[in-house]
């Protein structure tokens, strides 16, 4: 059984259809830091793998010669991982330490986003690492104005790839990084030829607090709502310690309210003073983890959302929920009538902002 602090990463390749991600795992899965890596394709075929095989277990389950491990998915992610994870248990494959979970061309990535930070079968034994997003440099723009998944796939991404920047000249690339300034500031930008990338920049970023700093920063940076389909990056911050009870409401109603329109949200919050990091995917929040170190001396909490069709106030109206402390009878039976009336007043709150 692996423990909780023995979680295997997961991460997430996306794409647009023709953005080159099927190059870039191609060319990724030949590299010797890859060889622990079990990858989750739709179709072998689609990856063009037949040079790389030299076992398959199984017909859902292939070996390559590289030292990866490839496997289709078999119903939903979850009965795939948890397959794939009794396989690694028994001795039936290698013992994977990474997985890679490559999307169709059109899918909206935030369903397996959801599967892996919130889906207890899952987060048990799996903890998403990073989502990478290959952006096609000739076609990205375009795409962007007439595909909301590809927006979506852009949004969410921790890492970016652009692809194809041989076929174009500066000033199309300019633009390309000027939209994706808008849709999301956050993500590092890489840019591939041929699928031409070291895999350590691509994976690695880790939920609880390696890439966090980078989210703060750029989250707390004024932008613009992105062009088109009113896609916003902002920062919220709340300068008081949180009660736990608090943090529970707020996240739980922000998710109820706020939840469709949530496509990403990351934050540094001071529960009790201690550091505790959140993490959603539309309604669906990762159970918050505690630090062991605050990153910086800012004690504040400070949160990162990437959003579609909500702005900073919609946000901000409802961070009194954060003040919520449930004080009542020490037996628990029933809640203060003060208390309750505030609580009623918060949830009213979130029912305004919700137009």
């Amino acid at each position: 059984m692996i423990e909780n602090a023995e979680r295997l990463p997961a991460s997430i390749l996306t794409g647009f259809l023709g953005s080159g991600k099927t190059t870039l795992l191609n060319r990724i899965l030949h590299h010797e830091d890859m060889a622990n890596t079990a990858v989750i394709v739709n179709e072998f075929g689609e990856v063009g793998l037949d040079h790389l095989l030299v076992e398959t277990p199984d017909e859902t389950t292939v070996l390559m010669d590289s030292g990866c491990l490839c496997c289709t998915i078999l119903g939903d992610l979850v009965q795939t991982l948890q397959t794939l994870l009794a396989k690694r248990m028994t001795g039936a494959v290698p013992a994977f330490e990474h997985v890679v979970i490559e999307t169709t061309g059109l899918a909206d990535p935030a369903s397996i986003l959801q599967t892996l930070i919130a889906e207890q079968d899952v987060t048990k034994y799996f903890v998403l690492d990073s989502v990478i997003t290959v952006i096609d440099a000739v076609n990205g723009v375009g795409q962007f104005d007439t595909h909301f998944e590809s927006v979506k796939q852009a949004a969410v991404a921790d890492r970016i790839v652009i692809s194809k920047t041989d076929l174009v000249g500066d000033g199309q690339l300019d633009g390309l990084l000027a939209r994706l300034a808008e849709i999301n500031p956050s993500a590092e930008i890489h840019r591939a030829v041929m699928g031409g990338i070291e895999p350590a920049k691509l994976f690695g970023a880790g939920t609880a607090d390696k890439d966090l700093s980078r989210w703060l920063v750029a989250g707390a940076r004024k932008h613009e709502p992105g062009h088109h389909h009113n896609i916003q990056t902002f920062s919220v911050s709340h300068n008081a310690p949180i009660d736990p009870a608090g943090l529970q409401l707020w996240l739980d109603l922000l998710g109820s309210y706020r939840g469709p329109n949530l496509l990403r949200v990351k934050g540094l919050l001071n529960v009790a003073g201690r550091p505790v990091v959140v993490h959603a995917v539309q309604h669906l929040f990762h159970q918050p983890v505690a630090l062991d170190d605050w990153p910086d001396e800012d004690r504040s909490s400070r949160i990162v959302f990437i959003t579609h069709g909500i702005g900073r106030e919609d946000i901000t109206g409802t961070l009194k929920a954060l003040d919520f402390k449930p004080v009542g009878p020490a037996d628990g039976s029933s809640m203060d009538p003060q208390n309750y009336a505030r609580f009623l007043s918060v949830v009213k709150g979130f029912e305004n902002s919700s137009g």
